[in-house]
């Protein structure tokens, strides 16, 4: 009996114990301890932290329970700082980070307590737990906006292999072993590893283009792509790798290493070559080389191929043992070497990371100047960029040479040498040179100090042009030796243009390379998408063609209608009617027949005067033939044929003006026209037989300007102008005959294309004069 009352008491102190554990868990109030309510924003938990922290700092603050009371307070404000623990908190009275250990303990303990009573373990916990099944994943889980601010960016410098999985998913536990196997392999050679509970997170499961469990897929620079092979260990390493771009790294032999390093100059990096013992490129040394791709050029070497036996022994490499060379500038010496037996690969970034620029790199863009010449942020951390100001060789010149030496022999951390092809940034080398003559194909140094991001510098340029003399390294170390032990040696201020990049692609390029990447997803997407989720796209697409099919075909047959009822039996006539001149097309012009085959053409007189020009809407012009009685059907003619494929255009009108009658108003124009053609005054006694016929004026009565039009004269026509009216031999025979005429407009429809391109020459009057 005495037995039983101390089992039911122990039990009995098991259940206080738990709920005095709960109690003291939920007594814990972050709002509370910040003294802010639970609507307060981010920056004035902030304050009410900071405040707080200045107060119960246990150095400042004496008092015993200061240490404690200051955790609580760092506490309290990781929990209000962090927007997912904060959630959690109001939600479930936990922010969600002992959560896990506490459901273990408070299970643990629930099972020995009700031991006595014959539960079942397996009863509480089904095998599609979640939690239980997936707890290496929780470090990986991804949210949407972890995603979109951290995920994506970092996939320029390493791939991401991503799983999508979600409860009661039987495929999900059957991949889970491969999945842990190949995720503890590639996370250690530097491949970024997320999971996404698609049922927690169906936006990103969404916007990732997962639409069943399990997916796995790889992110690589932003570009997703989806795994499809049978899940296996080697299949999913073949997947990682073959997201890699294919030339990231060169396979470098005794044929090529020569035009391989030789690259320094024109690539401006240094190149890395690994010496390994397989002929595979290691994944490690992809990743490494995918991480550095802007800043390294990468080769492999395999030393068990034959013919490297010279390059191993040029640079003393162990074939036994993997070795990785940096080349810079000289491609005889290796910079820098490291050789160990299994390198790893936080050895190798680091390694790559401490020769990722040449010893006098070329500034070749803006991001390249703030990473080499960055912007001084306090006294004891200046740094000072020396740089050549050179032109642009083939092969590496005398002063480049002088300058690379003085770069080696350098030993301050504080001072960075590059030099700039003056040829190619022009404004950078011209702010920098005080006297652009002086240097005229001659090189210059200049030392400089960035000052903001904004391009404003303080700098110092040596007086005589760099030619790489004894005298002039002595010169530079002068100044070097003066600007360390006076800062304010730099005394002349200048703010520097922006660099353009050299070695951006060019735009067609860029546009290629986007138009191949969009057709290799649209073919992917076609081949392994589903083709329900497929189907609204294919509607649109066969919609959009059948539209365009009955389109054209209704236009086919609108047109040949047109056809047949503009090319009537009988020949075709000049109208009598002034408004109305049809043209006779030949088989050329006959794809270009408008809907009204015809011309409207008004005559200008002084009733269709204002209408047609003064007030003439803004916009609009009037395009208008100059003839005369005797030429008017011919010109008509001809005129209607040059502006034809024009008569679309509804800003452009079309009139003529008659000679005979308004010779007065047209010569009053040509004055404002600069040797546009011949003016006639009171000395000229043929000045009543200049003929102006074949000319076309473009009038804007809007802006009050106009475009002239002079037809060239032909042959004829000089024939005709070099006749001597005066002749003893009587009237001249030389007449103006059908022949000129032909001519006369025959280049009018180019110019009527340039009037509308607008690249015509225009000639402004004050006010448009009365047409008697």
């Amino acid at each position: 009996m005495e037995l039983k009352r101390l089992g039911v008491s122990w039990r009995f102190l098991m259940v206080l114990v738990l709920i005095l554990q709960s109690l003291s868990a939920l007594d814990f109030d972050p709002y509370r301890v910040l003294g802010v309510s639970r609507t307060a924003s981010q920056a004035d938990i902030k304050k009410a932290y900071k405040k707080l922290a200045r107060e119960w700092h246990p150095d400042k603050n004496k008092d015993p329970g200061a240490e404690d009371r200051f955790i609580q307070i760092s506490k309290a404000y990781e929990i209000l700082s962090n927007e997912e623990k904060r959630t959690n908190y109001d939600h479930y009275g936990d922010a969600g980070e002992n959560q896990g250990y506490q459901k273990q303990q408070r299970e643990h303990r629930f099972r020995h307590f009700h031991e006595n009573f014959y539960f079942d373990e397996s009863f509480f916990h089904f095998p599609f737990n979640a939690e239980r099944r997936d707890s290496g994943d929780e470090k990986y889980l991804l949210h949407f906006s972890h995603y979109v601010n951290e995920v994506l960016p970092e996939s320029f410098k390493r791939p991401y292999l991503i799983k999508i999985t979600s409860d009661w998913c039987f495929s999900c536990i059957h991949i889970e072993p491969v999945w842990k196997e190949v995720v503890q392999e590639l996370e250690g050679l530097g491949v970024g590893i997320g999971v996404v509970h698609a049922g927690y997170e169906r936006r990103l499961a969404h916007h990732l283009g997962a639409h069943s469990t399990p997916s796995i897929l790889g992110v690589i620079s932003g570009k997703i792509t989806f795994f499809h092979n049978a899940v296996v260990h080697e299949n999913l390493r073949q997947f990682v790798e073959s997201l890699l771009p294919g030339n990231l790294v060169e396979k470098v032999t005794n044929k090529n290493y020569v035009r391989f390093l030789s690259g320094w100059q024109q690539e401006n990096k240094p190149h890395a070559l690994l010496f390994g013992q397989t002929p595979a490129v290691p994944l490690m040394y992809k990743l490494t080389a995918f991480a550095y791709k802007d800043y390294v050029s990468f080769g492999y070497v395999y030393v068990g191929l034959r013919g490297v036996e010279e390059m191993t022994r040029q640079y003393n490499v162990n074939l036994y043992t993997p070795t990785m060379l940096i080349f810079k500038e000289h491609i005889n010496k290796p910079a820098d070497v490291i050789q160990a037996r299994g390198l790893k690969k936080q050895v190798i970034e680091d390694f790559i990371a401490q020769n990722k620029y040449l010893l006098a790199s070329r500034l070749t863009s803006q991001r390249l100047f703030h990473e080499l010449c960055p912007v001084k942020r306090s006294h004891r951390q200046r740094k000072y960029c020396v740089v050549l100001l050179t032109a642009e060789t083939n092969k590496v010149s005398k002063p480049f040479e002088a300058f690379l030496s003085f770069a080696l022999a350098n030993t301050q951390d504080t001072v960075r040498f590059v030099h700039v092809y003056s040829n190619r940034q022009q404004e950078f080398a011209s702010t920098l040179l005080p006297d652009m003559e002086a240097f005229q194909g001659k090189s210059g140094v200049s030392i400089l100090e960035r000052r903001n991001t904004a391009g404003r510098v303080v700098f110092k340029t040596l007086e005589d042009p760099w030619t790489g003399s004894e005298s002039d390294k002595f010169v530079l170390l002068g100044y070097l030796d003066q600007l360390r032990k006076d800062p304010a040696f730099l005394s002349s201020e200048a703010v520097l243009p922006d660099l353009t990049d050299e070695l951006a692609p060019v735009f067609f390029l860029r546009w290629l390379y986007s138009v191949s990447d969009y057709l290799s997803d649209f073919w992917e997407s076609l081949l392994h998408s589903n083709w329900r989720e497929m189907m609204p796209l294919l509607s649109l697409i066969f919609s959009a063609l059948f539209i365009l099919f009955g389109t054209v075909m209704v236009q086919a047959f609108s047109d040949s209608n047109e056809e047949r009822e503009s090319h009537p039996a009988d020949k075709e006539e000049v109208p009598e009617k002034a408004g109305k001149t049809e043209p006779s097309f030949t088989k050329e012009s006959s794809s270009k027949i408008p809907k009204k085959g015809f011309v409207e053409v008004t005559e200008l007189t002084d009733v269709t005067y204002t209408s047609n020009l003064v007030r003439l809407r803004p916009g609009h012009m009037n395009v208008v033939l100059i003839l005369s009685n005797s030429t008017k059907t011919s010109l008509l003619q001809k005129f209607a044929l040059e502006v034809y494929t024009f008569t679309g255009s509804s800003s452009l009108h079309f009139s003529f003006l008659t000679l005979d009658k308004h010779r007065e108003w047209l010569e009053y124009l040509l004055e404002f026209a600069q040797d546009a053609a011949p003016i006639p005054n009171q000395y000229d006694k043929h000045f009543m037989e200049r003929d102006y016929t074949g000319y076309v004026l473009a009038l804007n009565g809007h802006k009050k300007y106009f475009c002239l039009f002079k037809p060239l004269k032909t042959v004829d026509e000089e024939t005709v102008a070099s006749c001597d009216p005066d002749s003893s031999r009587g009237k001249p025979s030389c007449g103006l005959g059908p022949k000129p005429l032909k001519g006369k407009l025959s280049k009018l429809s180019l110019w009527m294309e340039r009037l509308l391109e607008g690249s015509l020459q225009r000639f402004y009057i004050p006010s448009w004069p009365e047409l008697d």
